[in-house]
């Protein structure tokens, strides 16, 4: 199967309300063969996005495939700097990106979106 970023584009939210369904299809897709997923259209999370994709990655780890999470949202990344994880969800984030959540001290808990 090519490789296709559409499985997961539908996904305009990753939390605890549908983090079992995302996990799902994302452990299907990677079981399909596909090893991107792009993720441009999820606009709420909350720390249960955090272990949803740690999971497709172990799953992807464990099929010997490489997953490549694209364009996550800004949110997104600082919950994986916040919890030190960021080059763990994916290989694609630049240094910038996974750079220490010390600048998340200036923010509003309230700009993370975490519940």
């Amino acid at each position: 199967m090519p490789d296709s970023l559409d499985t997961l584009q539908s996904l305009t939210s990753l939390t605890v309300h549908n983090a079992t369904v995302a996990l799902e299809q994302g452990l299907e897709a990677i079981r399909s063969g596909q090893t991107k997923f792009d993720l441009r259209n999820v606009k709420a999370v909350d720390s249960a996005a955090v272990s949803v994709m740690l999971t497709w990655q172990r799953a992807a780890q464990d099929a010997g495939a490489v997953l490549e999470l694209k364009n996550l949202p800004n949110n997104l990344k600082n919950l994986t700097k916040l919890y030190g994880v960021c080059s763990l969800v994916s290989s694609t984030l630049s240094a910038d990106d996974c750079g220490s959540a010390g600048g998340l001290a200036e923010r509003s808990p309230s700009d993370l979106h975490h519940h």
